[in-house]
């Protein structure tokens, strides 16, 4: 039973190294200089893209917290006068 212990953990060490090998990387166009092709034009445009998207959300959250208290104001401002109204002197 040790010696099969032993041999899981020798392969699993084995799988790591192998996995953590350093390999030869293979860079686009955009990576390695040529940032006039159509795959850094395409890149870019996806980059701005997301970057649209992200703005996008943003701003609609914006827009929410700004309904919010927007909103929370108005209704302070009724229950204020409906208290103010309740507690002034009638004739």
């Amino acid at each position: 039973m040790k010696t099969r212990v032993t041999w899981a953990r020798l392969s699993l060490l084995a799988l790591l190294c192998w996995l953590n090998w350093p390999q030869t990387a293979a860079a686009c166009a955009t990576c390695f200089g040529k940032s006039d092709s159509k795959l850094a034009e395409g890149l870019n445009m996806g980059i701005f893209a997301l970057l649209g998207l992200v703005l996008l959300v943003l701003g609609w959250l914006a827009g929410f917290f700004i309904y919010l208290s927007r909103r929370a104001a108005a209704e302070a401002r009724v229950v204020e006068s409906a208290v103010s109204a309740s507690h002034s002197p009638q004739p």
